[in-house]
């Protein structure tokens, strides 16, 4: 099947000559390697293997010793899997093909911390329930010079409108996507190329920040698969024009953060969505809510992976600081858009662009599945600012965040003590790593003064 399939879209692409492996780790990056032709049959076949210690790798590619993939497997390979219904071209690489996957354990079962597998099998649960997952993903970053400033800090593009590097935030201003009319004109050639269903986009509310939707997919897999070429897409559009794109959660002290949120509804198997157009709907979008408020302080290190991550979860910053919900209201965690009956969901608004695609619809997959089962009740919808109101706090230290992941009672239920165990140790020693280093502000502040 994996043959036919290559067989037909190099058919359809004939001049491609070599093929990248999208491998996505625990970060969310996607590593892997180029092969010929030959090779990426022989892989599609099967007959491949690749380092198990793709998924013991911090940000930066180092391989965390404590991950137990490392040293104590001798660093072992085992089969690699690739997934042929996500065969694109590489757009902006003339003979180039691209294919997403992971690795799988030798008697071809899943590997446990294979993030694509995660969810497939999180959706797997809830489908054996009757009900299916419909997932949209939108995505903020920043457009910015190439160019460093003295400080060797991202700066702003010089706009051509302005004469000058922007300060102001212009949100929805459509003359910020003509200054940027060459780069959106690239990323929609990429995307069409990539088969990405882009539902629209819009300036954010900083300079050089926009957002971009994704429509929403019946394949929850699709759904994150999607997300990872987008954002490869977003970096060689702007490499292409003469810029920098940035996914970090939190470029500029004094500018909004990045986000990642992730809109999902169930439907049921006469595609009826279940939290508005069957009887007990508006309960089992409670239930569901409920279930996301209690697994949300345990997977704050999903949304926010690393140090600049928690940058972003500030008061007043459209970030969430607390497990809210409500309806119509963006300064809540968990928002019910206003719309129709048939597009009720939810919106999930704590992740970052930084965090894990993958990891991140784990995480919300888990927490649906058990409101669904437990039947919580997840309090009055707040209206107004939620800021003031919220009853409890979630983490918003990276050293908080890996605490509550580590003691976490609900989330490896889910997603299994195994990769709960490699996740944190990953994230704990970047963590150690990145507290042993000396910033510049340190000695600004303390080497002279005390």
């Amino acid at each position: 099947m994996g043959d036919d399939r290559l067989s037909g879209f190099l058919e359809d692409h004939p001049l491609i000559e070599s093929a990248d492996f999208l491998l996505p780790d625990l970060v969310g990056i996607p590593r892997g390697k180029r092969v010929g032709i030959s090779e990426l049959r022989n892989s599609i076949d099967g007959h491949a293997f690749f380092t198990s210690t793709l998924y013991a790798l911090d940000s930066t590619g180092a391989n965390v010793d404590e991950s137990g993939l490392v040293w104590e497997e001798g660093d072992a390979d085992r089969p690699l899997y690739l997934d042929p219904g996500t065969l694109r071209i590489v757009p902006w690489r003339e003979g180039r093909a691209q294919i997403i996957g992971g690795i799988r354990e030798h008697d071809g079962t899943p590997f446990f911390a294979d993030p694509r597998e995660l969810v497939r099998a999180l959706a797997a649960e809830l489908a054996g329930q009757g009900v299916y997952p419909v997932t949209a993903l939108e995505l903020e970053f920043y457009l910015l010079d190439t160019e460093l400033d003295e400080h060797g800090r991202p700066q702003m593009a010089v706009s051509p409108r302005l004469g000058r590097r922007p300060r102001e935030p212009e949100v929805y201003l459509h003359e910020r996507f003509d200054e940027a009319e060459d780069f959106f004109d690239l990323l929609d050639q990429f995307c069409e190329a990539q088969d990405l269903p882009i539902k629209g986009a819009l300036s954010e509310f900083a300079p050089g920040q926009f957002e971009v939707n994704l429509s929403h997919v019946d394949d929850i897999v699709q759904a994150c698969d999607d997300s990872l070429m987008f954002k490869r897409c977003v970096k060689a559009a702007a490499r292409l024009t003469g810029r920098r794109a940035s996914f970090m959660a939190k470029p500029f002290e004094d500018q909004s953060g990045n986000g990642l949120h992730v809109h999902m509804s169930l439907v049921d198997a006469k595609g009826r969505n279940v939290f508005s157009e069957v009887a007990d709907g508006e309960e089992r979008l409670r239930h569901a809510v409920w279930g996301l408020q209690q697994t949300m302080g345990e997977s704050v290190l999903l949304f926010a992976p690393n140090a600049n991550s928690y940058r972003r979860l500030q008061p007043l910053s459209y970030a969430p600081t607390a497990p809210t919900w409500g309806y119509n209201n963006r300064t809540v965690a968990l928002r019910i858009p206003a719309g129709p009956d048939k597009a009720r969901r939810i919106e999930h608004r704590t992740a970052g662009a930084d965090a894990n695609p993958y990891l991140v619809v784990a995480s919300i997959l888990a927490g649906v599945l058990h409101g669904i089962g437990e039947k919580g009740d997840p309090g009055a919808p707040i209206t107004g600012n939620a800021y003031d109101r919220k009853r409890r706090s979630i983490p918003t230290s990276w050293a908080d965040a890996l605490t509550a992941f580590e003691k976490a009672k609900i989330l490896p239920r889910y997603l299994g003590d195994r990769f709960c165990k490699l996740y944190g140790a990953c994230r704990r020693a970047e963590y150690a790593r990145f507290e042993t280093r000396i910033t510049p502000l340190e000695f600004e502040w303390y080497m002279s003064s005390v």
